[in-house]
C-alpha cells in the first residue's frame, strides 16, 4: 500500500511538470509571434515608408562632395558709393605637387617650364643658388665632406644640420659663377615649386602673365607634370595706394592661411588652402567679405557634377570717405617734403590725421605718413596709417580740457576761479612754468593760453598738498586714480572700440612721485594713441557722450552691381557719459572756442569763419636715436584737436606731428608742420563739405 502511494505521488508531479513546460514553451512561442511581428512592422516602415528618407542618407553618406576654389570676395566702398577695392580676373601658372615625384625630376621640369615663361627672379638669393648646386652636384658636394666630419656623424658627434651647413659653406663663388641667367630662373621656379605647404597649389607666376605664356603651359602640361593654368581672381584697388594699409590684405591661393592664423581660421572651419583676409579691414570683416564656395559631387568616372554654386561674398560700405582721404593722404605728403627742408627736423619724421562725425564715431579719414631718407639721401614716403591706433604720442595741453574737468568735479576749480600765473618751484627741481607768465587769468584764459603753472595749481589741491614755495610737495597718490578715471571717461588710456584689430593703449607710467602728477595735469606722464585723442576730443564735442569709432558703415548682399539688398547697418553705440556737470563741459567749450579766436594757441590753424573751437598741444618727448633701446634725446611734439562749428559739432580734426623739432629749439624757430596740415585739411573738407 506504500509503494503505490508513493508511485502515484511520482506520477502526479511528473504530469504538472510537463504541463508546466508546456505552457512556457507557449509563451515562448507567443513572445517569439510578437517579436517577428514588430520586426516585420519595422522593416515595413523602414523598407516601405521611410525609403525615400534612408536612400538620401545612404547618398549622404556614398557620396563624395567637394569644394571648389576660393570664390571672390566681397567689395569694398566707401561711404558715398566710390568702388575701392573689387576683384580682377588673372592669368595664374601654378603648380600642384604629383605623389612620388622625385628632386631631380623636379629640377627637370622647372628647366622646361624657364623655357616656356619669364619669371622676375631678383628675390633669388645666394642660399637658394646653393641649395640648387648642392642638388645638382650631389656627388661631388658630399666628396667635400672629409672622412673625419662623415665619422662624427656616425658617432653623433655633429648631425645632419650641421652637414648640410658644411656643405653650403664649401659651394664657392666659381661654382655659382657658373649658372647663366636660364639656370638661375629655374634655380626661383624649383624654390617656388617647393615653397610652402608640399600639398598646396603654388602659384609660379600671377602677374603680368602673357597670352603666349599661359597658352605655352596649357599646351604642355603632359611634359611638366604638376603644373597647369588657371583664371583666377585678385584683389583690385581703383584709387591705388590710397587707404590701402588700412583695407588690409589677402592671402593668395598658394599660400592658404598663414601660420600665424592657422589655428584662427581653422577653428572656424575653414581649410588650410582657403584665401583670407590676413590683416585690418579684410581680416576684421572676413565673415561678410568671404566668399561662397562651389560644391561638386564626384561621380564614378571621376568627373563632377555642380551641386550649389559659388558666389561672391558681402559688399561692405565705410564711412571713409574716399576723396577726402586721397586729399589728406597728399596734403600729409607734401608738408612732410616742406619739413624736412626746414631747420631743426632731423628727427620728426611722421604725422597723422583723423577726421571723424563725434555725434556716430564715423571716420571720414584717416592717415599717417613717414617719410625716410635712402641711401643715396633721397626721401621716400611710405604709408603709416597703423600708427592711428598702435603709436603712442606725448599728448600735452591738448588734455587740460579733461584736467579742468577734474578740477571742477572735485571742488579744486571752481567757475571763473582767477588764479597768477607765476612758475612753481618744488624742492630740489627745476622751475615749472607756463610757456611765459599770463599774471592773473581766469579758468577760461587759462585754456585759451594753455596756462601750466593753473593747471599745477589744480593738481595740488585734487593731491592734498601744502605747496610752499621751493619747498617739499607731498601728493595723496590717489589723485592719480581721480586723474586717470576721469580721463578714462574721454577716452584717453583706454581702448575706444574702433573696428580693428591690434589697438593699443599706449603708455601708463608706474611711478607716482609727486611732481608727476603736475606733469600728468599737462599731458606730460602718460602717453596716448592719437584715435584715443580723437576720441577725447569727440566727447568733448559731444557734450560729453563718448562715442565708439568705426569704419564700417553697412553691409550688402552680392547683387549684381548695386547695393541694393542691405543685411546690417552700423548703429552709433555710446560707450558712457563722462560723470561731470554740463555746465562745467560748456565751460570747458568756452575755453576751446578762445583758443582757436584771435590771441589764442591755436589762432589760425582753421578759419575764423567756421566757428571752431578745440585745443593746441606741444609736450615734451623722447626719442632712442642710435636704437640701443636707451632713451637718449628730448625733442617737442605738437598735437591739435577741433570741432565744427561750435555750436552744433558736425566734424572733429585730429591732427599730430611727433618730435618736430629737438626740445631746446624756442617754439618760434621750430617748423609748423602741424598748423600748416591743420589748414589744409580742414580747407579741402569744407571745400568738399561746405
Amino acid at each position: 500500500m506504500k509503494r503505490k502511494i508513493n508511485k502515484y505521488r511520482y506520477h502526479k508531479k511528473r504530469i504538472n511538470i510537463e504541463e508546466l513546460i508546456e505552457k512556457r514553451y507557449k509563451i515562448l512561442v507567443i513572445i517569439i509571434i510578437l517579436i517577428m511581428l514588430l520586426l516585420l512592422i519595422r522593416l515595413f516602415y523602414v523598407q516601405i515608408i521611410r525609403n525615400k528618407y534612408y536612400n538620401e542618407q545612404l547618398d549622404t553618406l556614398t557620396v563624395t562632395i567637394v569644394e571648389g576654389d576660393s570664390a571672390p570676395r566681397g567689395r569694398i566702398y566707401d561711404r558715398n558709393g566710390n568702388l575701392i577695392v573689387d576683384n580682377i580676373s588673372t592669368k595664374t601658372i601654378y603648380y600642384k605637387k604629383n605623389n612620388n615625384v622625385t628632386t631631380k625630376e623636379e629640377i627637370n621640369i622647372a628647366y622646361k617650364v624657364a623655357g616656356y615663361i619669364n619669371v622676375d627672379y631678383s628675390k633669388l638669393t645666394e642660399d637658394m643658388l646653393k641649395d640648387f648646386w648642392i642638388l645638382n652636384n650631389s656627388d661631388e658636394s658630399d666628396d667635400r665632406i672629409t672622412k673625419q666630419e662623415w665619422e662624427d656623424l656616425e658617432l653623433r658627434k655633429i648631425s645632419k644640420k650641421d652637414i648640410e651647413k658644411l656643405k653650403k659653406d664649401r659651394v664657392t663663388n666659381d661654382d655659382l659663377a657658373k649658372y647663366t641667367e636660364k639656370d638661375k630662373e629655374a634655380c626661383y621656379i624649383y624654390n617656388l615649386m617647393n615653397k610652402g605647404y608640399y600639398y598646396t597649389e603654388k602659384n609660379i607666376k600671377n602677374v603680368d602673365v602673357t597670352d603666349e605664356e599661359y597658352a605655352k603651359i596649357a599646351e604642355n602640361i603632359d611634359k611638366i607634370p604638376g603644373f597647369n593654368v588657371k583664371l583666377d581672381w585678385g584683389r583690385y584697388y581703383p584709387y591705388g595706394d590710397v587707404f590701402k594699409t588700412i583695407l588690409g590684405s589677402v592671402s593668395t591661393s598658394s599660400s592658404g592661411i598663414p601660420y600665424n592664423l592657422k589655428d584662427y581660421y581653422l577653428n572656424k572651419g575653414y581649410s588650410l588652402t582657403d584665401r583670407v583676409g590676413t590683416s585690418y579691414i579684410e581680416y576684421q570683416y572676413e565673415d561678410y567679405l568671404k566668399g561662397k564656395k562651389a560644391k561638386y559631387e564626384v561621380n564614378p568616372d571621376g568627373s563632377y557634377k555642380e551641386i550649389s554654386k559659388g558666389s561672391r561674398g558681402d559688399d561692405i560700405v565705410l564711412t571713409i570717405d574716399i576723396n577726402l582721404q586721397k586729399a589728406v593722404e597728399e596734403i600729409l605728403e607734401e608738408e612732410l617734403i616742406i619739413a624736412k627742408n626746414e631747420f631743426y627736423t632731423d628727427y620728426f619724421d611722421k604725422s597723422y590725421v583723423i577726421i571723424n562725425d563725434p555725434k556716430t564715431g564715423e571716420i571720414l579719414a584717416m592717415a599717417g605718413k613717414q617719410i625716410i631718407k635712402n641711401e643715396d639721401g633721397v626721401y621716400t614716403i611710405v604709408d603709416y596709417t597703423p600708427g592711428v591706433i598702435t603709436s603712442s604720442v606725448t599728448p600735452g595741453s591738448i588734455v587740460k580740457g579733461a584736467s579742468h574737468i577734474v578740477g571742477y568735479n572735485t571742488g579744486a576749480l571752481q567757475i571763473g576761479e582767477i588764479r597768477n600765473d607765476a612758475c612753481i618751484k618744488i624742492a630740489a627741481t627745476p622751475l615749472k612754468c607756463s610757456f611765459r607768465e599770463y599774471g592773473n587769468i581766469n579758468d577760461v584764459d587759462a585754456l585759451k593760453y594753455s596756462s601750466n603753472t593753473y593747471q599745477f595749481q589744480t593738481a595740488i589741491k585734487v593731491g592734498k598738498a601744502n605747496y610752499v614755495y621751493n619747498g617739499p610737495l607731498s601728493i595723496d597718490e590717489g589723485a592719480f586714480d581721480i586723474y586717470r578715471d576721469t580721463f578714462s571717461e574721454f577716452g584717453l588710456g583706454v581702448i575706444t572700440g574702433i573696428d580693428l584689430p591690434n589697438e593699443s593703449l599706449g603708455y601708463k607710467g608706474t611711478s607716482r612721485i609727486s611732481g608727476l602728477l603736475l606733469d600728468f595735469s599737462i599731458g606730460q606722464y602718460d602717453t596716448y594713441t592719437p584715435i584715443q585723442i580723437s576720441q577725447y576730443m569727440s566727447t568733448i564735442a559731444n557734450n560729453g557722450y563718448r562715442m565708439q569709432p568705426y569704419l564700417l558703415k553697412a553691409v550688402f548682399s552680392s547683387s549684381g552691381d548695386s547695393l541694393s539688398n542691405i543685411i546690417y547697418e552700423t548703429e552709433p553705440k555710446v560707450l558712457n557719459k563722462v560723470n561731470t556737470e554740463d555746465i562745467y563741459l560748456q565751460r570747458v567749450k568756452e575755453g576751446f572756442i578762445q583758443v582757436l579766436a584771435p590771441g589764442g594757441t591755436g589762432s589760425g590753424y582753421i578759419d575764423f569763419s567756421k566757428k571752431a573751437a578745440g585745443k593746441t598741444g606741444t609736450a615734451q618727448s623722447f626719442l632712442d636715436t642710435d636704437g640701443d633701446g636707451v632713451i637718449d634725446t628730448a625733442t617737442t611734439t605738437a598735437t591739435f584737436s577741433a570741432f565744427v562749428p561750435y555750436d552744433d559739432p558736425e566734424v572733429v580734426f585730429t591732427v599730430i606731428s611727433p618730435d618736430v623739432a629737438p626740445e631746446e629749439v624756442p617754439y618760434n624757430n621750430m617748423s609748423h608742420v602741424n598748423m600748416r596740415i591743420s589748414q589744409k585739411v580742414s580747407q579741402k573738407y569744407f571745400e568738399i563739405y561746405g
